[in-house]
């Protein structure tokens, strides 16, 4: 008596396949960078970035100044020395369409980050075409992402 013929159907393979390629497409959906995520990570890098700005201004007593360049930000009044926490030197930004502007103090185009432990209020916006993510500080605590007014 001859076994019967074991294996998978064409019907079978197809669907099976067809199930792997919605399952691929449900994940890549899910691990899409959209714009606002994008500007999320921008704004919580500088505010990072500030922090760590204010914390070496206060330590070292020199005043630091952070201003927005066209592709980018730099840090001034830091020491120059590179090392792996080194803020000297011009930063781009990690999306090339974010752009900055300082908000607080009115008409000004830099933050002064100390050697004070008590700073101006200050505030800056970043946008990504038309999202917009304001981030700030009263002065005496961090600088956060702040809450979108309506």
């Amino acid at each position: 008596m001859a076994s019967p013929a074991r294996g998978f159907t064409l019907l079978e393979l197809m669907i099976v396949l067809v199930i792997v390629a919605f399952a691929t497409a449900g994940v890549s959906l899910a691990m899409r960078d959209d714009g606002s995520t994008r500007l999320e990570r921008e704004g919580l890098r500088l505010t990072a970035m500030l922090e760590s700005a204010r914390a070496q201004s206060r330590t070292s007593g020199l005043p630091v100044v952070w201003r927005s360049l066209p592709q980018g930000f730099e840090f001034l009044g830091l020491p120059t020395q590179a090392g792996p926490g080194s803020l000297a030197g011009p930063r781009d930004w990690l999306s090339p369409d974010t752009q900055a502007q300082v908000l607080q103090p009115p008409g000004a185009q830099t933050l002064v980050l100390g050697p004070e432990p008590l700073i101006a209020a200050q505030r800056v916006v970043l946008v990504q075409g038309d999202r917009r993510l304001t981030l700030g500080t009263d002065g005496l605590s961090p600088f956060t992402v702040l809450a979108a007014s309506p």
